[in-house]
């Protein structure tokens, strides 16, 4: 069962639209495990240019969907973002879980933690984040970064067991960085 976390920025959460993102976000109901809980955080924001922008961050025990769009609709904002999770999930369904489960791999888990309340200096480090490495092979490392609309990602190579770092490099290529 999907439980929502709707935030409004300029803009209060109607009725109407509460239940528009609930109704939108279901249908990723039947692509999650069912004894799984999951909670979609949801962000509305409205610009004084009347563009609406929807980010949606759903954290899961394997993998942390997150997707935003901006229109100058809020309903088909909405409409975007919940297709841009769905293909998503579908593609982390299809390509790397399958080899997940063939390999009978560990989930892997995010915890994310934000210091808001000291005051932000240049070299003051205000988020970490501490992560479970999961094996895998380079391939499904750059599919997860992508999913998860980062610029690297850190994993534990299947084939050496030692860490490793993919990232995106300005060419839009990919870089590969083994760690002795």
């Amino acid at each position: 069962m999907l439980k929502f976390n709707i935030r409004g920025e300029n803009i209060e959460v109607t009725d109407a639209i509460r239940e528009y993102v609930e109704k939108r976000l279901s249908k990723l109901e039947k692509y999650l495990e069912e004894n799984v809980p999951a909670e979609a955080h949801v962000n509305l924001k409205v610009y004084s240019n009347k563009t609406y922008k929807v980010e949606v961050t759903i954290p899961l025990p394997y993998l942390t969907l997150r997707a935003e769009e901006t229109s100058n609709d809020m309903y088909g904002s909405i409409d975007l973002v919940t297709d841009k999770l769905e293909r998503q999930v579908r593609k982390y369904k299809t390509r790397v879980n399958r080899k997940a489960r063939e390999k009978g791999l560990k989930d892997l888990e995010f915890v994310d933690t934000v210091d808001d309340e000291e005051p932000v200096s240049d070299l003051k480090i205000v988020r970490t984040k501490q992560i479970s490495l999961k094996p895998m092979d380079s391939e499904e490392a750059v599919l997860q970064m992508d999913m998860l609309g980062h610029d690297f990602f850190v994993f534990e190579d299947a084939d050496t067991n030692g860490t490793s770092i993919v990232y995106r490099r300005n060419d839009g290529r990919y870089g590969l960085i083994e760690v002795n």
